[in-house]
């Protein structure tokens, strides 16, 4: 755990304490505690709206899902640890198609997973204080969740991604750590599996997390009405991803600020929807009405379409990025260039008072 990392954790301890401070359970509320070699599925099962499972430091083999509203699952911060449980011996006989299609969170290779339905949302859970890491698909997931809370949390060499969210509403993401994982830290999206339109957030914010060494930092896909801030994201192939697609409506309506993004330098192989990443810093494909202002990119090199400090990329499905505004940035360092665009001057896109030295086109600076 390094300097920075502990930073990061001790802020959002202070928020935690902050928040738990400013609103005193009532009589009715209880905190249901978990000690080493207890089961923390079994006490969030146990738990009412409004309860609090405060687990203590340990490390605990399991996976937990979280339907109840109004519900805290806390732990003390980096020592308490969830990993995937031991591997149970295979069943003889195969896993009827009805049940494989309703598999556990633990069988989907997820660490924590927040789950409401489609007609009805879980509301109000926070997750905050704990490591989450060795899964083999995503450290903490959430669909169809709204105004969830997750703060303090070091998602760490995951399979897939760090933190995720489908199909969720005005959520806040702060004071995280996520590092290592096999694509990105934090993912955020309408929907994983069906191509449809962008959905409008209703205001989530991504802020004052540290994104490190992940395949990239931070991905936003075909969203509306969200903001990614004061977030430090490094040693990724590529650090902030903004992409939309043919769908309508387009994703945008989103701010990129004030974010330190350096040295995403890491190579990434190509997959079936993007060339091999390396040298990314922020990237804008497919998005409109969308904001990149404040931030400090520095350092982010390499020879992938997508290589550049900011980044207007022609979609690889055709999708225009129009009328984004890319103001009051500090670029340097950055290769091929400090600005790219690769839309056409009708699409309206405008690069203004930012401080740089290179551009494709030139002129941009």
């Amino acid at each position: 755990m390094t300097k920075r990392h502990i930073t990061y954790l001790a802020c959002a301890a202070a928020l935690c304490g902050s928040l738990l401070g400013a609103a005193p359970a009532t009589a009715t509320h209880r905190t249901l505690v978990v000690h080493p070699g207890e089961s923390i599925q079994k006490a969030v099962n146990a738990a009412e709206p409004g309860d609090t499972v405060l687990v203590l430091a340990g490390t605990y083999h399991e996976s937990v899902k979280v339907t109840t509203p109004d519900l805290t699952l806390r732990g003390v911060g980096q020592e308490t640890v969830l990993q995937p449980a031991k591997k149970a011996k295979k069943a003889k006989k195969a896993m009827p198609q009805k049940a494989a299609a309703q598999k556990s969170c633990a069988e989907m290779g997820n660490g924590i997973c927040v789950v409401g339905t489609k007609s009805r949302p879980v509301e109000n859970v926070t997750i905050a204080r704990m490591t989450v890491t060795g899964f083999s698909r995503i450290g903490v997931m959430a669909v169809g969740a709204a105004n969830l809370n997750v703060h303090g949390v070091a998602a760490v060499k995951n399979g897939q991604w760090g933190i995720a969210e489908e199909r969720s509403v005005h959520s806040a993401y702060r004071y995280n750590v996520a590092r290592n994982n096999g694509d990105a830290g934090l993912f955020l999206a309408n929907s994983v599996t069906t191509e449809k339109g962008a959905t409008d957030t209703d205001g989530t914010v991504v802020e004052h997390n540290l994104l490190e060494k992940n395949r990239i930092g931070v991905t936003v896909r075909r969203l509306r009405n969200l903001t990614v801030s004061d977030n430090s994201v490094s040693g990724n192939c590529a650090g902030v991803f903004v992409v939309g697609d043919e769908n309508k409506p387009k994703a945008g309506h989103i701010v990129v600020a004030d974010n330190q993004v350096v040295k995403n330098n890491k190579y990434c192989k190509k997959t079936a929807r993007l060339s091999f990443l390396q040298g990314s810093g922020i990237v804008l494909t497919g998005t409109e009405d969308t904001l990149v202002t404040g931030n400090k990119v520095t350092g982010n090199s390499g020879k992938s379409p997508l290589s550049g400090g900011v980044v207007v990329f022609k979609s690889f499905v055709g999708a225009t990025s129009d009328k984004n505004r890319i103001t009051r940035n500090k670029l340097s360092g950055n290769a091929p260039a400090d600005l790219v665009n690769q839309e056409a001057a009708k699409h309206g896109n405008s690069f203004k008072d930012n401080t740089c030295k290179k551009s494709k086109p030139a002129g941009l600076c």
